[in-house]
């Protein structure tokens, strides 16, 4: 969902940096942070806070101000709503899986009127394990009773590859998210990507 479908990076940096001037931090460049948000290779807590793990005291910061500014800071990207409506005339199965809450990514696709094209939305809450861990690829696999070879993960993370991966899954990376790629496949607008989804 979150440099993919939607352009959360603002919220996301904003919400990260508030937790830090919260906790005696400085902010963090908002670029260096969202190059990080999805690389599966660092300990986000200690990247992130300076700590071991993730605290109590991080969870409640981060939750109060993304709860209060969310939905203000969200945008869909260029071309997302036509390329979501003529996958779902041609008759695909449409799916998020998320590291965000299922709450968020529900309360979001509304406000955003894109839930309508998805038949299962699951987020970090609903798995043991969250991405780059499989758990949620073969949660949906699952729920709609379809085979890992019938399916395409779409994301624009190094976590979506290997949640895929771990899945047996076709992933086609977009290069428009938070992640900018060099030296692999990549897809550069929705126009692309469809002709690759449908091809």
């Amino acid at each position: 969902m979150d440099g993919t479908l939607i352009n959360s990076g603002a919220i996301i940096s904003n919400t990260i940096n508030y937790v830090r001037i919260n906790t005696g931090l400085k902010p963090m460049d908002s670029k260096i942070l969202l190059e990080n948000i999805n690389n599966p290779n660092i300990n986000p807590a200690n990247f992130f806070y300076n700590t071991d793990t993730f605290t109590p005291k991080h969870s409640k910061l981060f939750e109060e101000y993304y709860d209060a500014n969310c939905l203000k800071l969200v945008e869909l990207y260029d071309g997302i709503d036509v390329l979501l409506e003529q996958l779902k005339k041609d008759g695909y199965l449409l799916a998020i899986a998320t590291n965000a809450s299922n709450e968020f990514a529900v309360k979001t696709t509304k406000y955003l009127n894109i839930h309508k094209y998805f038949k299962y939305i699951i987020g970090y809450d609903d798995v043991k394990e969250p991405k780059p861990k499989p758990d949620m690829i073969l949660k949906t696999l699952d729920y709609f009773d379809i085979k890992s070879n019938d399916t395409i993960v779409v994301g624009d993370s190094k976590k979506d590859c290997l949640s895929a991966k771990g899945a047996n899954v076709k992933c086609m990376l977009v290069n428009w998210g938070f992640t900018k790629y060099e030296n692999c496949v990549v897809y550069n607008n929705c126009n692309e990507l469809y002709q690759a989804i449908t091809n």
